[in-house]
């Protein structure tokens, strides 16, 4: 496919392309340089909050599990098995 670079140094995105990764106005693409290719990845954006929230729930988790509070499975099927007791 190809795609004309016009002002401001714009280019539309085949809507083939557009489709097949599920985008749609407004997502956010990361845009880089590779080798004298250029590279866009979509990206997800989230609020700082968000963010520390996350890593807030992530060091609790952490923590109970070193206290042995919280169990660790080595399989799925093995958390399924004390999810039935």
């Amino acid at each position: 496919m190809i795609a004309t670079i016009r002002k401001r140094s714009q280019i539309t995105i085949p809507n083939e392309i557009i489709v097949k990764l599920g985008l749609s106005e407004g997502d956010q693409l990361d845009v880089m340089e590779k080798d004298g290719t250029i590279v866009l990845f979509p990206m997800a954006v989230y609020p700082t909050k968000y963010i520390e929230e996350l890593k807030k729930e992530v060091g609790d988790i952490k923590a109970k599990i070193a206290s042995g509070e919280q169990p660790v499975f080595d399989t799925v099927d093995a958390l399924f098995d004390s999810l039935e007791k």
